[in-house]
């Protein structure tokens, strides 16, 4: 049961991530490995949703929560409406399966108080060197533009343009952005650029943000950057680079950005994937609208 084909559509037509590829791929064999070893079924297109199931029950058994669930079955869903596309089947055994229940986790943002707090820690830890600079620039980066994580990592040196004040991203799907950029993150920006300047590589491929080696840095070493200085100004349990575009997000509308506009600095295709975080801006009109109105100040 090869899914080659189905990789290739991926990659080439739908243009997703290497690392959103390699999800949908491992999702897809370790299914068929499942229906291998349980009805000794070599072939996809003889695929029930019996089979599949009881592939869910197994993951229930197992201990995987329904939020990881509904996203390997999403990736088996892709992998069926690509054999109904491409006429290998015709009949969809997921066309009536519906997603398992999830209890909505609020993602609660770090406070202005607290990035504040940690970017007077990295001032106060500023030296003449590129890893300290680099990770001040890392962190005014995240804030300043709500950029994702993967977007940060494979940036260009190109990707900066200081006349303009604008940096280009490269989004979902080779979607490209341009977000503005404060003064302060392109003052940093330049400081640390005359540190990369010296730092000796050779496959670096203009990539904006180095190790000390030279080396691309990776998305366990930005989400660990950001944890740790996090760490010593939050008690939140989560401390990513995702919370940190979670509170750019929040604060732009708090202080009255329009959602259309913060849907475009996100990189959203669609305003119903930025009304997430307009949980916590709704709160905070509700503090303005109890603090202001005239009949709550009997």
């Amino acid at each position: 049961m090869s899914i080659s084909p189905f990789i290739e559509y991926l990659s080439l037509e739908k243009k997703y991530s290497p690392h959103t590829i390699v999800a949908y791929q491992k999702d897809v064999e370790t299914f068929f490995e499942c229906i291998v070893i349980q009805f000794d079924c070599k072939n996809f297109k003889e695929v029930n949703y019996s089979m599949i199931r009881s592939w869910i029950v197994s993951m229930v058994d197992q201990g995987i929560n329904n939020k990881s669930i509904n996203r390997k079955i999403s990736s088996l869903k892709a992998f069926y409406k690509f054999l109904l596309k491409t006429r290998q089947i015709t009949e969809n055994p997921l066309a009536k399966h519906k997603s398992l229940k999830v209890a909505k986790t609020l993602q609660i943002p770090f406070s202005e108080k607290e990035i504040n707090e940690v970017l007077d820690s990295l001032d106060s830890e500023l030296k003449n060197d590129l890893e300290t600079t680099r990770n001040k620039a890392i962190v005014e980066l995240f804030y300043s533009t709500g950029m994702r994580k993967s977007e940060l990592i494979n940036l260009k040196l190109l990707d900066v343009d200081f006349q303009k004040k604008v940096v280009k991203v490269l989004g979902k799907r080779n979607k490209e952005r341009y977000i503005p950029l404060l003064p302060s993150i392109c003052n940093t920006l330049n400081r640390y650029i005359l540190f990369r300047e010296n730092v000796s590589n050779t496959n670096s491929d203009n990539t904006l943000f180095l190790t000390k080696n030279g080396v691309k840095v990776s998305q366990t070493f930005v989400y660990r950057t950001i944890n740790n200085y996090f760490s010593k100004a939050s008690s939140k349990l989560k401390k990513s680079p995702h919370i940190l575009r979670h509170s750019f997000a929040t604060h732009l509308l708090n202080e009255g950005a329009d959602l259309n506009s913060v849907k475009e600095l996100l990189g959203h295709s669609s305003l119903a994937s930025t009304q997430v975080y307009t949980h916590n801006s709704i709160a905070e009109l509700k503090k303005v609208y109890k603090n202001a109105h005239p009949r709550n100040r009997n």
